[in-house]
């Protein structure tokens, strides 16, 4: 099975970014992601055997972080993926933080954590991006998340969740 570790917008967020997501102008074959897709990545993990899943699910459990606000600030196409995203021009020192924990379990290389959300996947020509507000969303949570890409849109199945700590 494909697994990942997400987070996930809340509703307001998740609304906002749809609306961002249907003003832009896009040629076939770009298409929209669905906003129950949105999401950010913090650890891909890949294929991996089920037996490993329940080492996965204690990682998750094991990692201690605050929950952190998260700002989506611009748009940028990113061509060698073929994607549009709202992207975050800074990262919440206790998002990196999460980040690194889980790389650091699961052995992944620390490549550059750049926050974002895809909002449009299969882009050819770059469309013309618009300035956007700063979306918000208050990051209380992550996942670990299977991923089936079989169809024309990625189907996510959350596995388990871990609370972001709430500091006085």
């Amino acid at each position: 099975m494909r697994l990942f570790f997400a987070l996930w917008p809340d509703a307001d967020a998740a609304t906002q970014l749809a609306g961002v997501a249907a003003r832009l102008s896009l040629q076939a074959p770009g298409r929209l992601v669905q906003p129950r897709n949105y999401h950010v990545t913090l650890a891909f993990i890949g294929e991996v055997a089920e037996s490993r899943l329940a080492v996965l699910r204690q990682v998750g459990g094991s990692l201690h972080a605050p929950h952190c606000t998260i700002a989506l600030d611009s748009l940028e196409f990113w061509p060698p993926s073929r994607v549009v995203v709202a992207a975050a021009q800074e990262t919440p020192r206790s998002l990196l933080s999460l980040w690194t924990q889980l790389h650091e379990a699961t052995g992944l290389p620390h490549a550059q954590l750049r926050v974002h959300v895809t909002l449009a996947r299969k882009v050819a020509q770059p469309p013309v991006l618009q300035a956007m507000s700063a979306i918000s969303w208050s990051a209380t949570n992550f996942s670990l998340v299977r991923s089936e890409t079989g169809g024309v849109e990625s189907a996510y199945t959350v596995l388990d969740t871990w609370p972001l700590l709430y500091e006085p």
